[in-house]
């Protein structure tokens, strides 16, 4: 368990990066990881969640932008 700690970040990129080592993860551990990976509310952007939902073909949401209960 402990060996996670001698991991690289190259060796993690690559790892998923890897369509086949990544196959090896369940839909469960790619939601927790998806949930947790980014740093705060910051990294949350319009821009980025409408990427995310395109790369997915998600076509039945539509992220609006606020400010202040506004739509911008």
């Amino acid at each position: 368990m402990e060996n996670y700690k001698k991991i690289s970040r190259d060796d993690f990129m690559n790892f998923f990066r890897d369509d086949e080592k990544l196959n090896e993860l369940t839909v469960d551990d790619r939601v927790e990881i998806f949930s947790f990976i980014l740093s705060g509310s910051s990294d949350f952007t319009k821009e980025l969640l409408d990427r995310i939902l395109s790369d997915y073909s998600v076509e039945n949401l539509e992220i609006l932008e606020t400010k202040d209960g506004k739509e911008k």
